[in-house]
């Protein structure tokens, strides 16, 4: 097998060392790093920092990099956008890449109804535009979402997102009419049930909540992840997706679907609900769309999407050239065959791996995921199933240090999350996933 880590040295080295000195006297202290990799050059699934080190990327950026690093035909639509211009701003003026870009989401994105998308920068500004519109369409003011459930840093956006030490203290007041249920966690269920019982209970808990906390006729919209991200790579049973999809139609809700870390073929199909053969009213993309640029769209039904007063949506840079044509390159790679092919073979040799881990390391709990979206969780005991996030973040450090970047999730920090590029070859990914593997074993011989 070919090897692609080499390391020089002990990470970070001095160029990086000298650099993170920089960013530490120049960035707030809150802004946070998972590594201390100071890039130099990406290709691929494979990051060279500024040291000559050579490191195996399994974090994709927080799932960004699905078509990987410096994507070919991607870096060559960029090139030739930028020599014809830059930004014309499209509440302005019109730009062919904005509606090239709108008429493919259209056509890709989950649900054979017309669809209108309204493009922007962030996972964020997506959430919060498919928000507002679906309040401004029903008229009402209440949204459901979910315990685990992380939807971004805007105001109303972090009010729904759940895990509240680490985004949400000292952050608020935040923003009302937001009721938060528990998500279906098959993992965590209590003892006392089966897993269709827990279920079965979710969803009546579901149920109960439009008597308890919010009446059908103020319901505006539910919210929710088919595949949990920052809450730890949970996929939502299909029962529970579709008695969602069946209370909005029953009260006239809007369902929307966050596929901003679960989309654009991370789990094996281009977007994650895909695989519960059903369709959200709203979807909401970002992260992989861009292969790296900043931008972001939120996708639905025409009726819905053309419900807003003139002038009432839009933002100075959403829908900008430069981002529109990489993402254009994108959905153009990740629609064929060859493209989904490559993303199951990555997912299959994850999962046969990392149930491999399970039988031998008695410091994993679970392994989970869809697809190549795949994840570790570390416990202290599996009965018990105590979250240990103390060794989850050394087995980080290790892994790192010995050439994967690497990242952690869950409710509890407990958890290592895998995204590496859909471009990986199968030497490195196996040669990435070895490297995991040994910081397992020291981890759980302490």
């Amino acid at each position: 097998m070919t090897k692609t880590i080499k390391l020089n040295g002990t990470l970070p080295g001095p160029k990086a060392q000298e650099i993170l000195k920089r960013r530490a006297n120049a960035a707030p202290a809150g802004l946070a790093k998972s590594t201390e990799v100071v890039v130099a050059d990406a290709k691929g699934a494979v990051i060279t920092d500024v040291d000559g080190n050579t490191l195996l990327d399994f974090a994709g950026a927080i799932g960004v990099m699905n078509i990987g690093h410096c994507a070919p035909n991607v870096v060559k639509a960029i090139q030739a956008q930028v020599e014809k211009y830059i930004h014309t701003c499209t509440l302005v003026t019109t730009v062919e890449p904005m509606v090239e870009l709108c008429e493919l989401l259209n056509q890709v994105t989950p649900g054979k109804f017309p669809k209108k998308t309204l493009l922007a920068n962030s996972g964020s500004e997506a959430v919060e535009n498919a928000v507002n519109i679906a309040r401004y369409y029903t008229k009402r003011k209440g949204v459901i979402c979910f315990e685990g459930g992380y939807h971004g840093r805007t105001l109303l956006t972090l009010s729904l997102t759940s895990k509240y030490g680490l985004f949400k203290k000292g952050m608020g007041p935040f923003a009302g009419d937001i009721y938060r249920l528990p998500a279906p966690n098959v993992f965590r269920k209590p003892d006392q049930f089966t897993e269709k019982e827990y279920i079965d209970y979710c969803i009546q808990n579901l149920r109960n909540a439009l008597i308890s906390q919010i009446d059908a006729s103020d319901l505006a919209a539910i919210l929710i992840e088919p595949v949990q991200g920052e809450g730890g790579f949970i996929p939502m049973p299909a029962e529970f997706l579709h008695e969602i999809r069946k209370i909005c139609y029953e009260t006239g809700a809007v369902m929307i679907g966050d596929e901003i870390q679960s989309g654009f073929g991370r789990t094996g199909k281009l977007f994650a609900f895909d695989h519960y053969d059903m369709a959200p009213d709203i979807i909401t993309t970002a992260k992989s769309l861009g292969a790296g640029m900043p931008i972001s769209a939120t996708v639905g039904r025409d009726e819905i999407m053309d419900a807003v007063h003139l002038g009432g949506i839009g933002g100075t840079y959403g829908g900008a050239p430069v981002t529109c044509v990489a993402a254009i390159e994108v959905i153009k790679e990740m629609t064929t065959p060859a493209f989904m092919k490559q993303a199951e073979h990555v997912g299959a040799i994850m999962k046969q791996r990392l149930e491999e881990w399970k039988n031998k390391y008695s410091i994993i709990g679970d392994v989970r995921g869809l697809g190549a979206m795949m994840l570790v969780e570390f416990v202290k005991d599996r009965k018990t199933k105590t979250p240990d996030p103390d060794l989850t973040l050394k087995i980080i450090k290790d892994a790192v240090a010995n050439g994967i970047v690497l990242i952690r999730a869950g409710l509890y920090s407990n958890c290592i999350r895998l995204l590496p590029p859909l471009v990986i070859t199968d030497d490195q990914l196996h040669e990435g996933l070895d490297v995991l593997e040994a910081a397992i074993a020291r981890g759980q011989n302490g």
